[in-house]
């Protein structure tokens, strides 16, 4: 089941990255779509800062994450990590970005290029992601989240 989903996330990653730019939002509710816009450039900075309580803001209790390798990690995975500095982020920065709400549930996806280390080897890179956002308690908080390195093909 988790290879299952794992491909179909990862189909979907590539989907975005081979699809060209992100379409026009398809949202009518603008400040729902700037909102998130700012939670997604909120996150990468709370990462790069080790800001432990604002990550914890951003990521829902029930969070899960798919990795490439096919792991499972959860919120209080992914915040052990950055709190032991077993994953530093250094610096980021997002590409193209589309979100698509619908109503208290959301869905954002783009690109994004990372100078990052994790246990100690440099695993910066360029890299296509989504995220799978629900309003509660009137905020907006990423319950789901799947991402793949791009490779570049020579010409």
């Amino acid at each position: 089941m988790n290879k299952l989903i794992v491909l179909i996330l990862s189909s979907v990653c590539m989907g975005v990255a081979f699809a060209g730019p992100p379409p026009p939002h398809s949202c009518k509710d603008l400040t729902a779509v700037h909102a998130i816009e700012q939670l997604e450039q909120d996150m990468g900075d709370a990462m790069v800062r080790v800001d432990i309580d604002r990550l914890n803001q951003i990521y829902a209790d029930d969070f899960v994450s798919v990795g490439s390798s096919g792991k499972i990690f959860t919120k209080e995975d992914l915040l052990r990590d950055f709190q032991s500095f077993h994953d530093k982020l250094v610096s980021f920065e997002i590409g193209p970005m589309s979100v698509q709400v619908f109503d208290d549930v959301a869905l954002a996806y783009g690109s994004v290029s990372e100078k990052r280390i994790r246990d100690g080897k440099d695993t910066s890179g360029e890299f296509v992601w989504m995220d799978l956002l629900k309003k509660r308690a009137g905020k907006w908080v990423v319950v789901r989240s799947t991402g793949a390195r791009l490779t570049r093909v020579p010409a």
